[in-house]
């Protein structure tokens, strides 16, 4: 499992920029940036659209201001679906990013079988990545929103 001082995996992801779809990798999203990435189990699930993606989209501007160049909100789910949960949301200042067959979230160890409602999902957590390393990781245990929230990662920034 991935854990702080790891680098990421160089891994492609989904993307849609403007309506079309691009492929964007950890080493473009990632290198020479500071970045705070959160992970959820799931777009349109229950605390992922009532408290997570919302409290990053309420305190992005906040998070920004602490010289973060991005915030990224992935899951294991298709572009499309990201792209419509971000617009749902108004998550404007949130890179929607889909690890659509989950390749980064396996590499990275942080996947879990839900098989009987959606198979492969990631675990929830929110990482501070600084040029591609790992410098805060907040982790959830299974079935938890505790301290992978955002105003838990502005706090620590």
């Amino acid at each position: 499992m991935i854990q702080v001082g790891s680098t990421l995996p160089e891994v492609d992801f989904g993307l849609l920029v403007n309506g079309e779809m691009t492929n964007p990798g950890t080493n473009e999203l990632f290198s020479d940036k500071r970045v705070v990435m959160f992970a959820v189990p799931g777009a349109f699930t229950p605390t992922c659209s009532q408290a997570h993606l919302p409290g990053f989209v309420a305190l992005a501007d906040k998070i920004k201001a602490k010289g973060i160049d991005s915030i990224i909100c992935l899951s294991v789910n298709d572009a499309f679906v990201m792209d419509a949960w971000g617009k749902a949301n108004n998550a404007d200042e949130i890179i929607m990013l889909a690890d659509g067959n989950g390749h980064f979230t396996k590499q990275i160890g942080l996947d879990m079988n839900t098989s009987n409602f959606g198979g492969l999902r990631s675990l929830r957590y929110s990482m501070l990545v600084e040029d591609g390393e790992v410098k805060k990781l907040n982790l959830e245990d299974p079935g938890r929103f505790e301290v992978s929230d955002a105003q838990s990662m502005l706090d620590s920034l």
